[in-house]
């Protein structure tokens, strides 16, 4: 899920200058690097920041200026909430907006409609003085809402490139080129084949190294939920020695009137010690049957959701591995919980034979 959410709008590989912010499309031949083995797609995007201005609200915003490609690169139309995945239509040219961003400006895109929002783009190049507008201002109207991740949905908008390139007042001008890379392909080796071939003036980066910080905690998150889970399985042995001390302190005479009857104490420790097994094996018994109910619940009807994710439930994964390796943690743990106190109790309070 956490690739799917991040990955899907941004590309396998992405190809930025090393020197500056932007650079001209002509230093790139797009014909050779789609001849690189592995290399599916590419798109051709221009970035910037800009202001956006619906009726009384203003909100920044991450604009992406794309060619065709991108749509289909980042399966825009299964990310889509409301509106059509559309940036050209005949000689029209329209925006697609991120949900939160659009929420934020109080706007609505009606299922045949658009629309129109103001973006408001800094000029380059001027000199700010009494009576000059710092801005470049211009009507866009927005066909699409769509739903990747938090982050995507309260920032970012998308034109056509040569809309975007015209507003910013760059034309041919890119600040990246978005590689997408065959299922079956390593990004890494496709990675240094396009390090290669471009050289110095380009950074290459896959999209691990762009979001390295979001895989490598996904990647502990398990570790430490398994630590957590550890915890709590300890704290909830103390009160399998509880219950075992209270049984043994409320049983204390019938035990010795079971010496007294030639029981030895290896036969008291027994029973007592199954006893303990039964009681965190039922346990354990009943928190499995629960789970997975639990489990069941969640992939069939999709209770829980996701917060600003557009209705996207919460991801379940059942593994059997995963399984067995909380139900060993769990006996090792009711192992040593119940062979220790018992242990103590019995050599302190009952007699030698």
């Amino acid at each position: 899920m956490i690739e799917q959410l991040y990955s899907e709008f941004d590309p396998d590989i992405t190809v930025r200058t090393a020197v500056g912010k932007s650079f001209n499309s002509s230093r790139l031949s797009l014909d050779e690097i789609q001849k690189i083995k592995g290399v599916n797609k590419c798109a051709q995007v221009l970035e910037e920041i800009v202001i956006l201005k619906h009726e009384d609200k203003w909100v920044n915003a991450n604009l992406y200026a794309v060619d065709s490609n991108f749509l289909a690169m980042s399966n825009m139309l299964d990310h889509m909430i409301d509106g059509s995945p559309v940036l050209t239509d005949g000689s029209a040219e329209y925006g697609l907006i991120g949900a939160k961003l659009l929420d934020k400006l109080n706007g609505f895109i009606p299922g045949a409609g658009y629309e129109s929002v103001i973006f408001y783009v800094a000029r380059k190049n001027l000199k700010i003085g009494a009576g000059r507008n710092p801005f470049e201002t211009e009507v866009v109207n927005l066909k699409g809402r769509f739903s990747y991740n938090k982050e995507i949905n309260a920032q970012a908008v998308i034109l056509p490139l040569e809309k975007g390139q015209d507003l910013l007042e760059s034309e041919g001008r890119l600040t990246a080129l978005y590689i997408d890379v065959l299922p079956n392909s390593d990004n890494e080796q496709v990675k240094e084949e396009l390090r290669i071939k471009l050289g110095e003036d380009f950074l290459v980066k896959t999209n691990y190294e762009k979001n390295e910080l979001i895989y490598k905690t996904s990647k502990s998150e398990k570790l430490i939920v398994l630590f957590i889970l550890l915890f709590i399985f300890i704290l909830a042995a103390f009160n399998l020695v509880a219950s075992l001390t209270m049984l043994f302190v409320e049983k204390l005479e019938n035990l010795k009137v079971l010496q007294s009857f030639g029981a030895s104490k290896r036969f008291l420790f027994q029973l007592f010690f199954f006893e303990g097994m039964l009681i965190a094996g039922k346990g354990i018994c009943l928190g499995v049957v629960i789970g997975y109910v639990v489990c069941y619940i969640q992939l069939t009807f999709h209770l829980l959701v996701m917060p600003n994710s557009g209705g996207e439930p919460f991801p379940i994964s059942v593994s059997v591995i995963d399984a067995l390796l909380i139900l060993s943690m769990v006996m090792i743990l009711a192992l040593v919980f119940t062979v220790i106190p018992v242990r103590f109790l019995i050599k302190r309070n009952i007699p030698s034979d």
